[in-house]
């Protein structure tokens, strides 16, 4: 199993940014890569479209308001990869209530890439969208 996590410091608090982020349907909210969210069964699971018309499909598996998480599984994707869990969180910053840290991370078995590969893919994936998250509170 491979994982990789990436966080990123951004501009409000921790929770303006759970705020915007926290929905699990809000992805088209701040993220441009994904235009387009459909919630289905009640919520739980979502049915996403990027750009290209790849369908990603995601279930919501926890979620805790109260320490700014969830957890979700890709049901069916475009990627390389078998048994995705991923987890995006909010953290508070020390001494500051103007910034809060924001942490992406995933576990998954890479399917025809190697480890690395899958990593590189999935760090690329957070960091881009954690740099989105970033210009959004900015603006």
């Amino acid at each position: 199993m491979a994982s990789t996590s990436v966080s990123r410091t951004v501009p409000a608090s921790p929770q303006k940014v759970w705020d915007l982020i926290g929905g699990f349907g809000s992805l088209p909210d701040w993220l441009p890569y994904i235009p387009e969210s459909t919630a289905l069964e009640g919520g739980r699971v979502r049915k996403l479209a990027n750009p290209d018309g790849d369908v990603i499909i995601e279930r919501l598996v926890a979620f805790d308001e109260a320490e700014r998480h969830y957890t979700y599984a890709i049901l069916e994707a475009p990627f390389p990869v078998i048994g995705y869990l991923s987890t995006l969180r909010v953290h508070p910053v020390d001494g500051r209530d103007d910034v809060a840290e924001v942490q992406w991370s995933g576990r998954f078995t890479p399917d025809g890439v190697s480890d690395t590969e899958a990593e590189e893919l999935f760090a690329g994936i957070y960091a881009d969208g954690l740099d989105a998250l970033h210009q959004a509170l900015s603006a």
